[in-house]
Order: structure tokens, then C-alpha cells, then sequence
């Protein structure tokens, strides 16, 4: 049928199941909702995913009436929910494609163009990319084939080299009629496409081919379920079981019947060897299966592949797994001896604190001890300090010991547990704790044992480009190893977020097997906590005067500049405000003392708060935050104060370093507040008044909607309680109506004390 014949529906339905990809959804939906074709329909089924999934695609479905979400009760299985999506599907061509693929762009135009210059296939054939979280991209095997079709329309039969395409079902589109005439359904287990694809392919009476790339094939560092080892792989027998039952119902088919065979048996092989699908001690098991269905399958005058692969056959069929594992794994065995050997004499050339760090990890784990660090072992602070004060009160049994530098000791709290790095007890401490818990990595010589927790709780919240995303930013990478980096995060166990934005961020940078838990950052806590007379001290404690508007000036740092280079003349920014008006100026702690800064707070014009303790001190001091692209707007806005951006350079910086959404959109959710791209700019936000006006108001608000997501006054109990009592994610989180946040310094004055909730923190606020 063509189109024309029904304009009701559209041209083509997406069906997408959805599990588990919340790192990669929006990807995938945006590639969609960005074509130049715009006649579809995606039917996106959520296959009940734990994660954020459900809510992304709820999200998008508000914004775009083409996204038709389909939430399923219970998990039922890529095929099941494939088969729900078709049913639900309108379109003449129903394209199934994976949430965590992408299309290339063009593509739909292109599909739709071809099917109609071969007047509808039933079905059509189209190109893919690989594409690796190195930014490689593989292209396919089969861009010749398509390419020698033309616009040829024709059957398997008569051109069975088709059938030797990539067996999924996403290289494709069915025409609907076609494909529900046919009552086509997946079968349970993986390996469902094969047997779809195989069924499908020899019923169709009219194939077609388009050359074109449409389909961007992600391949998936962790996640994916297909390269996780286990006997779930062993379904791949009864679904080629399956597929040869259907021949034999079709006597006609015989023909390609000798291709199917040698399809199958080479797909067994690629599976046996595989260690991320069959696990070593399976091997014997698999290869025995493998070896029954090659002899029940077998065609008459079978021939050969010729040279190695004929030899693997030829073992398979005589059923001599000790002889097919000679040929297969001696190369790789000796492999891995070599490199054993190449890393024991390395072991053994190491310094003496490496022998005694090896003497640790022999000893058994202390269940009860946990070693936390922050910002590479700079002091007691951040998110592992709240964790570390709520564990003191929820888990005392567990003792916390902190990592510093040398020449840092003075700054650990007194009572608070410390080694100094690279001593004699920071190896023991880290051999032996059950716990890690750190805001960066630890280095990359520390082992993970099986036993240990690694609690990763970040620093931030992402506007910049993290992670495996820094790749196409070489002034932000600065010859990083992603290899190495990854390797490190293989080491978490939990990854703590403040939102849904970071938690869908650091899935997809960091593709690595860790869980999420979405409890918001405990160094946040103290901003609902906190109460007037808090607020009241600590301003007196930095020496600002009753009735000052103190402004906290936080520039973050520039990956393509050396050291601190002033982007404001505050001198005649507190010239310009008068004297009502004090700046409270706090530089990244990449940087050492500037004596510009210095010279400016002698003679009384602003203060230099650069190597305050407690960063969240000043926030709590401050009647407004100007900031640049720092993630303290994120913590900022927990306070519900004004937040003015200052991004005199965003051109450069957004190209440079990598953004995630543009600070200057006026967008809700994307803009904090008023912005300033000058000086000039910046003078008049005050000036007007414009800093805490009702536009900026409306956009702080829609801007906590999004961010302040998690953070209610409880997020290091939720930590501790998941992490180190095995309790889950509890409390849960307050509605962000029902939060109250520490009063701005305004109403600290006129409001009346409150007293402290017990928190766990309160070292924290005067530290």
C-alpha cells in the first residue's frame, strides 16, 4: 500500500523498548525528533525500567505529540515489548531501533525516498556504523551489498547473499501490513533477531536496498546485555532450533538451507569464544550443544568453509572440544602468560611501600573501617565530610579515617581520624577498609579487592563536558587516558546524584557497572539546616557588616589559560555598587594566593575568601552568588537566592571545554538567573535591580526544578544508610514545596532563633 493511500497515518513508526538507558535515551530520542523527515511516529515502550527512564520518555511525550509512551507493569523482555510497540504502531513501516542506537542524520528522508522509488518492499535493507565510546567509528561489513542492489526489488531466493547480512532486526523496516499479515512475533530469550530476521527475509516477496548509513550501532563499554557472560547465551540453540523447524515446514526453502547452516554454526563459534557471553567453565557444555545441533542440522552435500574455519567445523562436527580449544585458546593462553609474567617483575621491582601495601592486601578486610578523601587528599570536605559526620551518628560502630597531604594535618578537625598519604598506615587503611569513599578517584596503584565498597560522590553537577565526552575536547583532556580513567571507575560500586541530569550524565561518561543512587549531595544538606542564627554568626565570623549585601564572586577554572587571570576589574565593581554592597571573592582551588586579590582586600575592597575551609559557609553568607560555569550554582540554588551568571567568554569556553546546555538560553531549566556577558552588563543586573528581579525569579525557580532535585536536608543519611547499613535509599525525598532552606541573610536578621535539627553536621556549618 502506498502512503498516498493512507494519509491518516504516518509513513513510518519507530518502535523503541526501553530498559535501562537512561545514560543514552535522550541521545536516542533526539536524533529522532531532529530529523528532516518528519511524517512518524515513535511508540516507545518502557519495559518497567527502574531507572529514569519512564519519566524521560513522559518528559519528551509533553513536548512532542509523536512520542507515544507505552509503561509496562512488569519487565517483559525486548521481544515482548517489540511486539506491544508493533501493536500499537500506525504507520505503513514499523522501524525497530534500540535506545541506546542513534540515527544517523537524513536518515529517515532517505528511507522514506527509497521506499518510494521501490514502490513499498515489503521489506527494506539499510546501512549501519559502529561507534565506540572512543569516538571510533567501525563501518559495516555489508555497504557493498546494498550498494550492488540499486533499487533492484527481489526475494531471498534470488539473492540469498542478503541473508548473509548483520542478523538484527534495527538494519530494516517492515512494511506493516506485510509484517503483521504475517503474524510475526519474537521469541522469548536473546538471540530473538536471527530468527526474526531469517523468517522474515525468506517470506518477503518484494526486498529492497539502500546504501546510505541510517543507523549509528552503539557499542557499549558496559550495560549491555548482550556481552554479559552467562547461560542465558545457550537460548541461541533453541532459537536456530526454531528457525530450521520453519524450514522444514517449507520444503521449498532448501536451497538456502546449506547458507543457513554454515550461518549458524559460525554464529555458535563466534558466541563460544567470546568471554563476555560464554563464561570458561561453560565452554565444554556450550561446544557440546553446539556439536548435537550441527549433526541434527546438517544438510546433505554440506560444504566446508574452506582453510581455518572448514578445521573449526570440522571439530565441532566430531564433537573434540579438547582439540577445538588447542587450536582456539593456545594463542590467547600464552598471551596472558606473558603479561602475567611482564606484571610480576614489575611487582617485584616495586619500592618498599609497595611490598608492605601487598603484605596488607593479604590480611582480611576490616568490616567496620572506612577511608574517605576529598578533592585528592586536600582536607576534611565535601560530600565524604557529610558522610563522614552523618556515619559517626547513624553507624558509630564503623570508624572513619581521613586521607590528607603532607603539610595539610593542620587544617583535619580535631577528633577526626587522619593518615597522611603514602605513609606506612594510609597503605594498611587502604588495603584493609571495607569502605572508600572519595569525590575523585583514588590513584590508579590502589587495588579494588572483592570485599570493598567504593562509594564515588562526585563534586559537582555537569554543565561541563565530563568524563569520555572530553575526548573532543583536547583543552579540557590535557593527554588524559580514558583507558586509565576508566579503569578507575570500574572500581565504584554507588555513584551519588543530585538529580536526574547527573545521574543520566555520569551513566553514559563513565560506562562502567556502578549503581546509582539518586540521594542528592550530603555537602548540601547544611542549606535546610541551617538556621538565621547560623547565618547571622557566620557573616559576623567573615567580618561583614550588619545591613551589606554580600555578593560571592566563584570563577571556575579556564582549561585554556594558566593560572588565575582576572576576568572582572573588581575594583570598579565595588567602585560602581557603593558602599552598600560588599564582594566576597573565592577562587578555584587549582590556584594558589594571587596577589592582586591580596592587594585588594588591604586596602578594604572586597574579601579574599579563596582559602576558607568551608565553601558552604560562604553560600550561607551571601545575599546572591555571581558565578560563571562553577557547579556551586547547582549548591547555590538549594538557598533559593539570586544566582547571576557572568560568562563574559562563552563562545570560547562553551567550544573549548564542551557545555551541556547553554547558560545564556533565557530557557527554564537552562538559565539560573540574570546574565551578564560585560562588565557594563554586570553593573547594570545591580544597578536595576534586574538581579533579583520577577524574571529572574521565574527562571531561579524552573532552574531548582530541574537541579535541586534530591537535596532536602537528608542526603548523607541516605548515603549512609544505603551504603553502610543496607537499608535502601531512606528517607525518601521531600516534594521541593516542602523544603525549607536556611533563611537568606535579609531575614536572618528579623527572624527569630530556631533550633538546629539534629543533623550530624553541625561541625560541618563552623568548621
Amino acid at each position: 500500500m502506498s502512503h498516498a493511500q493512507n494519509p491518516v497515518a504516518p509513513r513510518i513508526s519507530l518502535v523503541v523498548p526501553v530498559y535501562r538507558v537512561q545514560g543514552y535515551l535522550r541521545a536516542c530520542l533526539d536524533s529522532i525528533l531532529e530529523q528532516s523527515f518528519e511524517d512518524f511516529e515513535v511508540i516507545a515502550v518502557d519495559d518497567n525500567s527502574p531507572d529514569g527512564c519512564g519519566r524521560i520518555l513522559d518528559e519528551y511525550a509533553a513536548r512532542d505529540s509523536r512520542v507515544r509512551p507505552v509503561h509496562l507493569d512488569e519487565n517483559q523482555g525486548i521481544g515482548k515489548a517489540r511486539d506491544l510497540g508493533a501493536q500499537r504502531a500506525t504507520g505503513d513501516y514499523i522501524f525497530y531501533l534500540d535506545s541506546d542506537d542513534t540515527l544517523a542524520e537524513n536518515a529517515l528522508q532517505a528511507i522514506a525516498d527509497r521506499l518510494e522509488l521501490t514502490d513499498d518492499p515489503d521489506i527494506l535493507l539499510f546501512n549501519h556504523v559502529r561507534t565506540y565510546w572512543t569516538n571510533r567509528v567501525q563501518e559495516s561489513a555489508a555497504g557493498e551489498l546494498l550498494a550492488a542492489a540499486g533499487t533492484d526489488v527481489f526475494t531471498a531466493l534470488e539473492r540469498p547473499e542478503y541473508l548473509t547480512m548483520f542478523a538484527v532486526v534495527w538494519n530494516r523496516v517492515y512494511r506493516r501490513e506485510f509484517y503483521v499479515g504475517g503474524g510475526f512475533t519474537f521469541t522469548d530469550g536473546i538471540y530473538e533477531d536471527a530468527l526474526m530476521v531469517y523468517k522474515t527475509m525468506l517470506t518477503a516477496e518484494r526486498i529492497a536496498c539502500l546504501e546510505q548509513v541510517c543507523v549509528e550501532y552503539r557499542q557499549r563499554r558496559q550495560g549491555n546485555s548482550m556481552r554479559t557472560p552467562g547461560r542465558k547465551h545457550f537460548g541461541i540453540f533453541e532459537q536456530y532450533a526454531r528457525l530450521f523447524e520453519f524450514l522444514d515446514e517449507r520444503p521449498h526453502l532448501s536451497a538456502v538451507r546449506p547458507l543457513l547452516f554454515e550461518r549458524m554454526v559460525s554464529h555458535f563459534l563466534f558466541t563460544l569464544v567470546r568471554a563476555d557471553r560464554i563464561l570458561p567453565q561453560d565452554r565444554p557444555e556450550f561446544f557440546k550443544l553446539a556439536s548435537a545441533q550441527y549433526k541434527r542440522f546438517k544438510p546433505a552435500r554440506f560444504q566446508k568453509p574452506e582453510g581455518t574455519p572448514g578445521l573449526r567445523f570440522d571439530l565441532v562436527e566430531r564433537g573434540s572440544y579438547p582439540a577445538f580449544a588447542a587450536v582456539e585458546f593456545a594463542g590467547a593462553t600464552k598471551k596472558k602468560l606473558v603479561k602475567r609474567a611482564s606484571k610480576m617483575r614489575t611487582a617485584l621491582g616495586r619500592r618498599a611501600y609497595d611490598r608492605l601495601y601487598r603484605m596488607y592486601l593479604r590480611r582480611p578486610i576490616d568490616e567496620n573501617l572506612a577511608v574517605y578523601s576529598a578533592y585528592w587528599n586536600r582536607g576534611v570536605a565535601c560530600n565524604p565530610a557529610a558522610i563522614y559526620y552523618k556515619a559517626k551518628e547513624l553507624a558509630p560502630h564503623i570508624h572513619g579515617v581521613w586521607i590528607v597531604r603532607p603539610g595539610e594535618e593542620a587544617t583535619v578537625p580535631a577528633g577526626v581520624d587522619y593518615v597522611v598519604a603514602r605513609s606506612p598506615r594510609y597503605w594498611e587503611v587502604m588495603a584493609r577498609a571495607k569502605y572508600l569513599v572519595n569525590n575523585v578517584n583514588f590513584p590508579n596503584e590502589i587495588v579494588k579487592r572483592p570485599g570493598q565498597i567504593h562509594l564515588q560522590t562526585h563534586h559537582g553537577t555537569p554543565l561541563k563536558q565530563m568524563g569520555i565526552d572530553q575526548q573532543r575536547f583536547p583543552a579540557a583532556a590535557k593527554n588524559m587516558s580514558f583507558h586509565k580513567m576508566l579503569e578507575r571507575v570500574d572500581r565504584w560500586d554507588y555513584s551519588l546524584s543530585s538529580n536526574q541530569h547527573s545521574t543520566e550524565i555520569w551513566e553514559r561518561v563513565y560506562p562502567c557497572a556502578f549503581e546509582s543512587i539518586d540521594s542528592g549531595y550530603p555537602r548540601n544538606d547544611v542549606y535546610f539546616r541551617a538556621t538565621s542564627e547560623d547565618v547571622t554568626r557566620i557573616r559576623a565570623e567573615l567580618g561583614i557588616e550588619d545591613g551589606k549585601t554580600a555578593l560571592l564572586y566563584c570563577p571556575t577554572v579556564r582549561d585554556y589559560q594558566k593560572g588565575f587571570v582576572p576576568r572582572l576589574d573588581l575594583e570598579r565593581l565595588c567602585r560602581e555598587l557603593g558602599p552598600d554592597f560588599v564582594v566576597l571573592v573565592r577562587t578555584h582551588y587549582f590556584y594558589g594566593a594571587d596577589p592582586q586579590l591580596q592587594a585588594l582586600q588591604e586596602r578594604g575592597l572586597i574579601k579574599d575568601v579563596s582559602k576558607h575551609p568551608v565553601v558552604e559557609d560562604l553560600c550561607l553568607a551571601a545575599d546572591a552568588l555571581i558565578t560563571d560555569y562553577s557547579s556551586i550554582m547547582f549548591d547555590y540554588a538549594c538557598l533559593d537566592r539570586p544566582i547571576v551568571s557572568y560568562v563574559d567568554d562563552w563562545e570560547v569556553y562553551s567550544k573549548a571545554r564542551g557545555v551541556y546546555f547553554n547558560l545564556l538560553s533565557q530557557k527554564p531549566g537552562e538559565t539560573p538567573g540574570a546574565t551578564a556577558t560585560s562588565e557594563d552588563e554586570l553593573i547594570e543586573v545591580f544597578r536595576s535591580g534586574a538581579w533579583k528581579g520577577e524574571k529572574a525569579t521565574a527562571l531561579r525557580a524552573a532552574f531548582r526544578e530541574r537541579f535541586v532535585q534530591y537535596d532536602d536536608g537528608h542526603a548523607a543519611e541516605r548515603a549512609v544508610r544505603s551504603v553502610f547499613l543496607n537499608q535502601g535509599v531512606t528517607p525518601s525525598v521531600l516534594p521541593l514545596d516542602q523544603r525549607t532552606p536556611a533563611p537568606a541573610p535579609g531575614a536572618a536578621r528579623t527572624a527569630p532563633a530556631v533550633p538546629a535539627q539534629p543533623s550530624g553536621e553541625a561541625g560541618l556549618v563552623s568548621a
